[in-house]
């Protein structure tokens, strides 16, 4: 049975095409992937079969009362909520329900049989309604996700917006999960999560009745949930059954298969091509020159896709650094309220540490105290003589309003055009990426136009806080490529293993030190 069906969709943003006539179903049950390189239109198709965005031409049809629930990488929580307060909001709905049967009631008082009978059917579903959906154990629902998903430690009474980006993503996770819809769009929910939540979350997706669509460029997460596969790339979406890894597989067979059908089509067009040339000025060659110019006329010709620029990180790196990169003594971090018991650990030159443990125990707050940018309550941070650092921060900030050229033209005013042109696509960008504003941009774009200046800096200490998050299967390799030739020094933030493992020297669990634990 299909839940969702889209018909010759074709959707741009300018004279760029996102969408060419392309159709997607979802079918009862179906756990599907969605992937394609960053910019290619993910989170766009997303946006267009919620009706956030109004395709430029094509259907767009859900089966009737069909609830959908959507975890959007960019949405936002309204000051002046507590966590409780979002989460109880995943019930409105409910609440509204209940609105409507004591309004029943009160008409009941005063109907005639007729009416009473046709009220008290109508109260009836609205009570089956309430009773399927758990209204009357709302507290205790809440309780149960929130220490699922670790957000009990935090603190139910506590303003969403003094959270950090991974619990702003968890909380959102919470409330759709709570609001029990019968289709889950997921869009890229691992990111900011961190390796215990990501597996709650995976069983939760394994065990999940209905269908969902999902975001992720985290590849083992992918292949442990999903069973169909879409995938984005030259504005056309097509669909491979199984997991990623066997996508992957078909899609390299079908794409040596096209590549040597069209080296072939290309040798007969020439022979043809040679053929008509040479012989339609003869009298007694002319008709099978056009005999064969009429093959070529009719010819479905062949066209391979432009090949996508693939990006090439190679940090530069400055002289070498005093022995030691920094010295924290009983370094206590946080802003109004303590995060940490006093740290003392050092860094030394070429180590590569990674930071882990759960979101919102202080790992960024660590990254900004040695920095200088939070001042530390207690305690001090030492840095070592002759570091050029290079952070790369978790969130772009500031105003996205300026294009990408004009974005790397401020940090390096110097440059020539060709230089700045030449920088960005070394970083995977196109020219319609270089020529668009950053605020049009998808997540992993912009995080290559943050790279592209972190790149073209000198460095010998690297402080990178969660670099991974919405970058591509192949911008994330490539930066694990950079990162591995990096002779500097590297301090990370990261959630996936499988990214730092093969050359972080050192991994340090910092909930071991956290006051949120």
């Amino acid at each position: 049975m299909s839940i969702l069906n889209v018909t010759n969709l074709n959707h741009g943003f300018g004279d760029r095409a996102i969408f060419n006539n392309v159709s997607f179903r979802l079918l009862k049950g179906e756990h599907i992937g969605l992937v394609g390189a960053n910019g290619e239109g993910k989170s766009t198709f997303m946006n267009i079969v919620t009706g956030k965005l109004m395709p430029d031409e094509g259907n767009v049809e859900w089966s009737k009362n069909v609830r959908v629930g959507y975890l959007d990488q960019h949405a936002v929580l309204t000051k002046g909520m507590t966590i409780r307060d979002v989460l109880k909001s995943a019930f409105a709905f409910l609440f509204d329900l209940e609105a409507k049967m004591n309004d029943l009631c009160n008409k009941m008082a005063e109907a005639d049989d007729d009416e009473l009978a046709a009220l008290m059917e109508e109260f009836g579903v609205i009570q089956d309604t309430l009773d399927s959906h758990d209204f009357y154990i709302i507290d205790s629902k809440v309780d149960e996700i929130s220490r699922a998903l670790g957000l009990d430690a935090i603190g139910l009474d506590k303003d969403v917006t003094d959270l950090s980006g991974g619990q702003r993503t968890k909380i959102l996770l919470a409330k759709l999960l709570l609001e029990k819809p019968d289709i889950l769009l997921l869009d890229e929910p691992t990111n900011y999560l961190d390796v215990v939540h990501i597996e709650w979350l995976k069983r939760y997706l394994q065990e999940y009745e209905n269908a969902f669509i999902l975001i992720s460029h985290d590849i083992p997460f992918l292949n442990s949930v999903v069973n169909i596969i879409y995938h984005v790339e030259n504005a056309e979406l097509n669909r491979y059954v199984g997991d990623y890894d066997k996508f992957l597989e078909v899609y390299e067979v079908k794409k040596a298969q096209l590549e040597a059908a069209y080296k072939r089509q290309q040798q007969e067009i020439n022979e043809l091509q040679d053929f008509v040339a040479r012989n339609k000025a003869r009298v007694s060659t002319r008709n099978m020159a056009m005999s064969r110019q009429k093959k070529l006329d009719k010819m479905d010709v062949i066209e391979l896709a432009k090949e996508k620029p693939k990006p090439e990180f190679n940090f530069k790196e400055a002289r070498a650094a005093s022995r030691y990169i920094f010295q924290t003594e009983h370094l206590v971090i946080g802003y109004e309220e303590p995060l940490s018991k006093p740290i003392t650990f050092s860094m030394e030159r070429g180590e590569k540490l990674v930071l882990t443990g759960a979101n919102g125990i202080g790992k960024s707050t660590l990254l900004k105290s040695i920095l200088g940018i939070i001042p530390p309550l207690e305690g001090k941070v030492t840095l070592g003589d002759y570091l050029y650092k290079g952070y790369f921060e978790q969130e772009m900030t500031g105003a996205k309003n300026n294009t990408c050229i004009e974005e790397i033209w401020k940090e390096f005013p110097s440059y020539t055009q060709y230089e700045v042109r030449s920088a960005l696509a070394k970083c995977g960008l196109t020219t319609k990426h270089i020529e668009s504003q950053v605020r049009v941009l998808s997540g992993g774009e912009q995080a290559k136009v943050r790279l592209c200046k972190l790149i073209n800096v000198e460095t010998n200490i690297l402080l990178l806080d969660e670099p991974t998050n919405h970058l591509d299967v192949e911008a994330k390799d490539e930066l694990k490529r950079a990162l591995k030739a990096y002779k500097g020094s590297i301090l990370l933030i990261c959630h996936e293993p499988e990214f730092y493992e093969d050359f972080a020297t050192k991994v340090i669990d910092c909930s071991n030190w956290s006051t949120r634990i």
